[in-house]
């Protein structure tokens, strides 16, 4: 009896032992299985989504945090997450989103007859999510103030007012577009446009004269990897304000494409704004030098830029600045565009020879809007660190490499690149050919048909340059320029793209005029001190 007493306590332990693998297995599986699902359900959720999305008229896109107190347009919640349209401005819990996708019309770019004229159609309200900034058409006092949804905004004219203020005659009342009306393309218009192409007509300009000649409507090509993604939200705001069908996405639509659209407008009428870097506006004047070889010269835009990224020397130059970070409004970068005036802008041809007896490819050709360099300035943009240590001093030798300038040779110190200007600006704001100090030159001018030649020592030399505490050395102005080259492999540069050459023979030629927009209303220092440098050289004449 005692020995069976003293072994009982053992078998008793088993119990516990067992429940507690029971409790860590559920403790460890029960919080995956939970993650699972949740993963599931977010699938389920995204898929649901993304069909909703693909399937509507809206330009639904999703986001995890509004930057501003909104309101769902359905059920009039305060929400932190869920989607919008950047078409129309629509907020909608991710609840609520199919009931908003069949509730809610979106813009209509086209409408759907040609019953109401061209020119006229009524307001389009949506309720809530007003600009805190805005002002009540009816009463003139601020709207969207209440903390809930309240108040109507025209997705048109922008034209806000009150709940309490609007009335039925206002809910019926003929739509004027707004401020940007002379920029927008209206729906009607293109409804007629479209019954004309049916009735095999092609008169548009009378159809055009009802807007006056200070319709210039404007299309948006922006570029939506520029600037840190930047483009993609620019995208949205300029179709709130303008008709969607006048914005483009070249990562998207070719620029040859979306320009076919100044085809349906008046002549010489249109205005492009192009939102990325200088890359991206050499992409949009190349398209435009097709619609020249087309024949469709008479339908030719003026370019404006709204510049993205870094560099943008071409956009300086032209008085829109080095860079954009969202520090203006974009309905503020619209008025710009509307007070802006022509300029002409020079457009060169790069053509690149290789040397050689066996060499049978053909020349390569570029489009030079900005500058063409050999040397420092095209190593640091090519970062060709190897080559830097094999050949530090590219043009040490005066026999090996000549310059010509109209034909006449010119003799070179002992330079290591040299530099061909077209516009004003180089390495990212820098006034390269007028210089720094009392010496007078004359100032550098995009639309003259001459290039302005320089001459670095080095990379320590550029450096020098860009934070003003040296000059360039100036070898003069040309209409053409030809450069024979007999090293080995040398970085060089046109508008930025990089590419190692061997010896070679190049050649810069005018090629052609492209119409730009200029912007003086802001201007920088180094604007400012050039502009009086101009006007005392005349008063002294």
């Amino acid at each position: 009896m005692e020995g069976d007493q003293r072994t009982s306590p053992p078998t008793r332990g088993l119990l516990p032992d067992g429940h507690l693998v029971l409790w860590t297995l559920c403790s460890v599986l029960l919080p995956v299985l939970i993650t699972l699902w949740c993963s599931l359900q977010r699938s389920r959720r995204q898929l649901h989504r993304r069909d909703i999305f693909r399937k509507s008229k809206h330009g639904w896109r999703d986001t995890d945090l509004f930057s501003h107190p909104t309101y769902c347009c359905v059920c009039a919640q305060h929400i932190l997450q869920g989607a919008f349209c950047d078409c129309c401005g629509l907020r909608v819990d991710e609840g609520c989103l199919k009931k908003a996708d069949k509730r809610f019309q979106c813009k209509e770019i086209m409408l759907k007859n040609d019953s109401r004229a061209a020119d006229a159609m009524p307001h389009h309200w949506i309720r809530g999510n007003v600009p805190l900034c805005s002002s009540c058409v009816v009463c003139k006092q601020q709207c969207g103030s209440q903390p809930k949804l309240c108040d109507y905004r025209c997705v048109w004219c922008q034209k806000t007012v009150h709940d309490e203020c609007m009335k039925s005659s206002l809910k019926n009342e003929k739509c004027d577009f707004g401020e940007f009306k002379n920029l927008i393309i209206p729906p009607g218009y293109l409804t007629s446009i479209n019954q004309m192409r049916k009735d095999k007509k092609t008169d548009y300009e009378a159809l055009a004269s009802k807007f006056g000649k200070q319709w210039t409507p404007l299309i948006i090509l922006a570029n939506s990897r520029s600037g840190t993604n930047m483009g993609e939200g620019l995208l949205g705001e300029f179709r709130i304000l303008l008709n969607p069908v006048q914005v483009f996405d070249v990562t998207k639509t070719p620029p040859i494409k979306a320009l076919q659209l100044c085809t349906l407008l008046p002549y010489h009428s249109v205005r492009v704004l192009v939102c990325g870097g200088d890359g991206t506006v050499g992409w949009v004047l190349d398209a435009v030098d097709e619609m020249k070889i087309k024949g469709q010269e008479k339908y030719i835009p003026q370019v404006a830029v709204l510049p993205l990224g870094t560099g943008n020397d071409l956009s300086n130059t032209l008085g829109w600045g080095t860079g954009y970070a969202g520090e203006i409004p974009v309905a503020q970068v619209l008025r710009n565009v509307m007070e802006a005036d022509g300029v002409k802008l020079d457009r060169w041809k790069v053509q690149v020879t290789n040397k050689g007896y066996y060499n049978l490819r053909k020349p390569k050709e570029f489009t030079m809007n900005n500058y063409f360099s050999i040397g420092p300035d095209a190593l640091m943009a090519l970062n060709f660190h190897a080559h830097r240590e094999k050949a530090p001093s590219l043009f040490s030798s005066r026999i090996l490499n000549k310059l010509e300038l109209d034909g006449e040779r010119v003799e070179l110190p002992n330079l290591e690149g040299i530099i061909v200007l077209n516009i004003g600006y180089w390495g990212g704001g820098c006034r390269l050919w007028e210089g720094m100090g009392d010496e007078t030159y004359p100032l550098a001018r995009h639309d003259d048909g001459l290039l302005e030649v320089v001459g670095v020592y080095g990379s320590f030399h550029c450096a020098q340059i860009q934070v003003k505490l040296a000059n360039p050395f100036r070898i003069g102005q040309a209409h053409t320029v030809r450069l024979i080259l007999k090293c080995s492999m040398m970085p060089m540069q046109v508008d930025g793209e990089p590419w190692a050459q061997g010896p070679c023979t190049v050649t810069i030629t005018h090629k052609t005029h492209a119409l730009m927009l200029y912007f003086s209303g802001e201007q920088s220092d180094d604007d400012i001190s050039s502009t009086s440098d101009q006007e005392d050289a005349k008063e002294a004449e």
